[in-house]
């Protein structure tokens, strides 16, 4: 770390040349554990506080935010375990059928608060509650309950004071080794295809490119670990300057995976369209050398996107160096194009297979320069938020699907009487600001006989009201006509 990065942010800098060292995890479990138990044991919670220290060493995890997760989840479990309980310990006490039912509710309460895995923590708790009995199953429970807490707090604490932990590094070191796997492959195929080529070994590489997408999923992995780690993170900064970056890398990187596997597969189809003993000439000898060529130097295109992905160096340095492979890989592409010119008329096949590889070069060309484009935008984590919202989006949209006349209905009436309302309002307002001139004005002693502007307002709001309802009625008599051989009844007469 550079000497201005101490100077201009040195408790940072501290930080995460801290959150370096090995073992600060243990070291933050351990601490979080020990503290814990002190807590608990000057709180007198119970004779032996040890709930408290394991809840801590639970908690602990490898980001804040999954820390805070896990600890709202273990004191939620807990709790509604030590609810059931207490509930069946005031009744009954332990036996056979009592301890079955306290294990079928609490599980199927640990379902409906979808406490995942700390859903056997339920029945765990309740057990435990229930074979105390008696009147000191109150006492146990609430103490079992204070540790809990006692344990889930300390935990957040000690992870988000001392060094909580961003994992920019792995997820750059992971995105980058993906594409210096890709770029391998590349290299070994070109190497297969200066030496010769046949139909097995087209079936080889084919096989080898479709097993790259398990190392797309472990990339991802790591990266989305990596943006967890930003959320309720007071090191956070350093994920959103590195997380464009590593995305957008990683999309094309996953993008170029699929481009290299359609790639071989169409060297292998072609292969089929030759007679075993010409198999080796599937490729004419100086387009196959040139084939070669372009995925060497697509190889090293890749070898910068790695670069950039880690950071090792500037990146717009190796943005730079990208840009010249790139350049470099258009001729070559060029060049290969050249050499697999067919007629059409005379082989049809050949020309639209040799279209088709081009066509794979070219978009992955296309996608490795994707890969190290900057961001259009910054990014900012996920907001805890973010998730009530969509549940709350998924039940407004459950319901409108239950119930669509009902609120089709309701919002058609609401706009139909602003619409008509506002009509109304503003032709009431041109009245009073531009009257006409040729109206004769009232004498100062009929002035009580004219209306005035309140009667005026509700007149115009009453006939939007009744606008609308004409209207509502309207629409209720189109959707729902009288029966063949049915007569409307008609209104009374006065």
């Amino acid at each position: 770390m550079r000497l201005t990065t101490y100077l201009r942010h040195p408790w940072t800098a501290v930080l995460a040349r801290w959150g370096r060292i090995p073992g600060i995890r243990t070291a933050k479990v351990t601490l979080a554990a020990v503290l814990a138990y002190v807590a608990a044991d000057l709180l007198n919670t119970t004779a032996s506080p040890i709930l408290a220290p394991l809840t801590a060493i639970l908690v602990v995890q490898l980001t804040v935010f999954q820390t805070v997760a896990e600890g709202l989840q273990r004191v939620l479990s807990v709790l509604a375990g030590v609810l059931v309980a207490v509930g069946l310990a005031t009744v009954v006490g332990l036996s056979w059928w009592s301890l079955g039912a306290v294990v079928a509710v609490s599980l199927v309460l640990g379902q409906v608060l979808r406490l995942g895995p700390h859903t056997l923590e339920v029945p765990i708790s309740a057990m435990l509650v229930l074979a105390v009995g008696g009147a000191a199953a109150s006492q146990a429970a609430a103490g079992r309950v204070y540790e809990t807490l006692i344990g889930a707090a300390i935990g957040i604490a000690v992870n988000f004071a001392i060094a909580p932990p961003v994992h920019v590094e792995s997820a750059g070191s992971a995105v980058a080794g993906l594409a210096t796997r890709l770029a391998d492959f590349l290299r070994s195929l070109a190497t297969q295809l200066h030496d010769g080529w046949s139909r097995q070994a087209a079936q080889n590489w084919l096989t080898a490119a479709r097993g790259l997408s398990a190392s797309v999923l472990e990339a991802d992995h790591s990266l989305v670990r990596a943006e967890q780690s930003a959320v309720l993170n007071p090191r956070g900064g350093e994920v959103r300057v590195a997380q464009p970056r590593l995305r957008t890398a990683l999309t094309a990187i996953e993008y170029c995976t699929i481009v290299v596997r359609t790639l071989c597969r169409e060297i292998f189809d072609r292969t089929f369209y030759l007679p075993t003993e010409l198999e080796a000439e599937v490729y004419p000898s100086e387009a196959r050398l040139a084939l070669a060529d372009v995925l060497d130097v697509a190889a090293a295109a890749l070898d910068g996107v790695a670069t950039v992905a880690a950071g090792g160096e500037p990146v717009e340095i190796a943005r730079a160096r990208v840009a010249e492979q790139l350049d470099e890989l258009y001729q070559r592409r060029e060049l290969l194009g050249r050499l697999l010119l067919v007629d059409p008329h005379a082989d049809a096949a050949a020309w639209q297979q040799h279209g088709a590889l081009l066509t794979a070069v070219d978009r992955l060309r296309v996608e490795i320069e994707a890969a190290v484009r900057p961001a259009a935008e910054p990014w900012r984590p996920p907001s805890l938020t973010e998730g009530p919202r969509r549940a709350a989006r998924r039940v407004v949209g459950a319901a409108e699907q239950t119930l669509p006349l009902v609120t089709d209905r309701s919002r058609q009436a609401v706009r139909r009487v602003m619409d008509v309302a506002a009509e109304a309002a503003a032709e009431a307002a041109a009245n009073l600001a531009n009257p006409d001139p040729r109206a004769a004005r009232p004498h100062r002693r009929d002035a009580g006989a004219s209306l005035p502007v309140e009667q005026a307002a509700a007149d115009a709001a009453a006939a939007a009201v009744r606008a609308a309802a004409d209207s509502l009625a309207e629409e209720e008599a189109a959707k729902h006509p009288p029966r063949p051989g049915t007569t409307e009844p008609k209104a009374d007469q006065e």
